[in-house]
């Protein structure tokens, strides 16, 4: 058994201090003010603790105020994942879009403008942006959440935003290590696997992450994820050979390790968090994030004593969980040293990436909608990392500026039929969010398509389908932005 040469009270604070819990509402509860006095040290907040800029900012004083060095992280990648603007839509466009574009000031700009609004909310861990290379176009969680399919395009643009955001005073969190673009698995419900050898992962899903390495991100996302050829037994958020190995040893990487959320189901249902949140401590990481779907009391209490009588049971180093609790204070000192950074606003740079993203096909002889059309939206359902909540689509900004348009929601066999039937004898403006993955939503634009061959297609997601329709529209993602840049198109009002 191992023999603390510290106090059980600075035991205890270390395993408040590595975890990174949310809660619920919009208003700090009491059992998280307590815990905050208590040593915990860093929170994470969700779209269902934020209702405005105004709101936030009183929360995020209302928990300094308890502790004024706290550290407050939030999954806010802009596009189609977005926490600050959930019940709105995002006013910048995500990854994919940027990489469209192709151009790393642009990106800069887009990230450093996030981290000001950030900033100006009182929030200085952002968990973003996602370094995945979507290798794999059948990939149902990432998407166009990554830069693009091309490794050189994601390394350069993860830097450009690692450095954008920073230069505003938030640190990023470049993830999911060591790539999550070669899965077609969500590890939100279950245990993705990798299955390629050791070189192609250097060449294909690393640099990245060794790019913003290079620019100097303050912390780095574990993915949950199984890569046999880096570590046929553990997934990557409980492996030292991945953590410790490979990122801390061969990448030289000196920052926090923040784990994804341990309440997915890649972890929860085969380790359970208490146990995975030990072993992903043991391997190398400093911080555990718990609370997109636990958010209690309850789930700190249970995650603080795991940590603890792992320690004393001799299961866990002491020096390993005071190591991972020093780097936790060490970016919240950098965080709290960076408030204030002054960075000048530039309020329309998203919806002048968005513009610059869009990709038109076809519709040589299209001619802008002038009469009300029909919005058929067709809906995927939406992985836990977007969420259902964040409105997405067209039909706001062409009833804007066509008023009158109707629209309507279709999923599954029938969605081409019931569509046409709604529509009637308008124009038909057909939405769809990576027709290449559904197979349901493929076919009902050929439906139609035969019967109105003057549809116009607007896709939302990873445009791999072939473009089709009288005019195709190709958003890069489905943040607000995105489709008011494709309304304009349709509607002619650029």
């Amino acid at each position: 058994m191992t023999t603390l040469a510290r106090g059980s009270d600075t035991l205890t604070r270390d395993a408040l201090t590595v975890l990174q819990p949310g809660f619920t509402g919009t208003t700090a509860p009491d059992w998280l003010l307590r815990r905050l006095g208590e040593g915990l040290a860093s929170v994470g907040l969700f779209g269902r603790n934020i209702t405005s800029p105004e709101q936030l900012a009183a929360l995020t004083a209302q928990l300094r105020t308890e502790r004024p060095d706290v550290l407050v992280a939030i999954d806010e990648e802009g596009g189609d994942v977005t926490r600050l603007e959930a019940r709105s839509g995002s006013s910048f466009p995500g990854n994919h879009a940027l990489g469209a574009v192709d151009d790393v000031e642009l990106t800069r700009a887009v990230a450093r403008e996030l981290g000001r609004r950030l900033a100006d909310c009182g929030v200085h861990l952002n968990w973003a942006p996602s370094a995945d290379v979507n290798s794999n176009p059948a990939n149902p969680v990432i998407g166009v959440r990554s830069f693009g399919a091309d490794t050189d395009l994601v390394a350069r643009h993860t830097a450009a935003y690692v450095t954008g955001l920073q230069s505003a005073g938030v640190a990023a969190c470049t993830k999911h290590f060591p790539g999550h673009g070669d899965t077609a698995v969500d590890s939100h419900h279950a245990l993705p696997r990798i299955d390629v050898d050791a070189d192609t992962l250097d060449r294909r899903d690393l640099a990245p992450f060794r790019a913003a390495i290079e620019a100097g991100t303050r912390a780095v996302m574990s993915a949950h994820i199984l890569v046999p050829a880096l570590d046929p037994d553990r997934p990557a958020t409980l492996s030292r050979p991945i953590l410790t190995g490979l990122l801390r040893g061969a990448l030289g990487y000196e920052g926090l390790i923040v784990t994804d959320g341990m309440e997915m189901r890649a972890i929860s249902a085969t380790y359970g968090i208490e146990r995975g949140s030990v072993l992903a401590i043991a391997a190398g990481a400093d911080a555990i994030c718990v609370g997109g779907g636990l958010a209690d009391d309850e789930t700190v209490r249970r995650l603080r004593d795991a940590l603890v009588g792992a320690v004393r049971s001799g299961e866990l180093a002491e020096e390993r969980l005071a190591d991972a609790a020093r780097r936790v204070r060490e970016l919240a000192a950098w965080a709290t040293a960076s408030a204030g950074t002054a960075t000048a606003p530039d309020t329309e740079v998203g919806l002048r990436a968005a513009r610059r993203a869009l990709r038109v096909t076809g519709g040589e002889s299209f001619t802008p909608l002038t009469g009300a059309p029909y919005v058929a939206a067709f809906t995927p359902v939406a992985n836990i990392a977007v969420g259902d909540e964040t409105p997405w689509g067209v039909a706001a900004d062409l009833a804007r500026l066509l008023p009158g348009t109707r629209t309507g929601g279709f999923t599954g066999e029938k969605a081409g039929e019931e569509a046409l039937a709604e529509a009637g004898e308008s124009r038909i403006v057909a939405v769809v969010r990576d027709e290449h993955r559904h197979p349901w939503m493929a076919a009902a634009l050929d439906t139609l398509l035969a019967a109105r061959p003057d549809t116009v297609v607007v896709e939302m997601g990873v445009p791999q389908a072939p473009a089709r329709g009288a005019l195709h529209l190709a958003t890069h993602g489905a943040a607000r932005v995105c489709g008011q840049a494709a309304a304009e198109v349709v509607a002619g009002a650029v």
